[in-house]
């Protein structure tokens, strides 16, 4: 049987999300709380995700999000999201989240995190997908780690099913 479905460059859905953190992002250290940046990483994969699928999506995962450094009050927090895998109705977006001080102009990497969301069709049934095409040797390399996480997540929901 032949594949029709579509394909799609990584670079068509990339997205970029950007806020800049005031008080009500932060707690009284002045630094922003890991649910505005989780909500912000959700966000910006989920956008991802409708952007290729061309459907609305859920999230059906999110690997461990640890934060490296500190975000402050007056920053610039860019979630930058990418597709890295694609399945038949699924999908694995990577967001590295990135603060700037934007009166110095300096940026650190906060933490990355991998999501995974799944298109609804007008049922709200998981629906195909178009098919990833690789432009460069980092997106290869990046959908072979992404392979090697989705057999671990399947693996960890057949551990969880036993145990149940």
């Amino acid at each position: 049987m032949e594949n029709t479905r579509p394909r799609k460059k990584i670079a068509d859905s990339r997205y970029v999300l950007s806020a800049l953190m005031g008080p009500q992002d932060t707690n009284g250290l002045g630094n922003v709380h890991g649910g505005v940046i989780m909500k912000m990483v959700d966000e910006a994969g989920a956008l991802v995700a409708m952007r290729h699928a061309g459907r609305l999506v859920v999230t059906v995962a999110i690997d461990s999000m640890t934060f490296m450094e500190p975000i402050l009050l007056g920053n610039l927090v860019h979630c930058r999201a990418e597709l890295t895998y694609v399945g038949r109705t699924s999908m694995e977006v990577r967001v590295e989240v990135v603060a700037e001080n934007p009166l110095e102009g300096s940026q650190k990497t906060t933490n990355t995190a991998y999501l995974v969301y799944v298109a609804l069709g007008r049922d709200g049934r998981p629906t195909e997908v178009p098919e990833i095409e690789f432009v460069t040797e980092e997106e290869r390399e990046r959908a072979e780690q992404a392979k090697a996480r989705q057999e671990y997540r399947k693996q960890q929901r057949l551990l969880e099913k036993q145990r149940s």
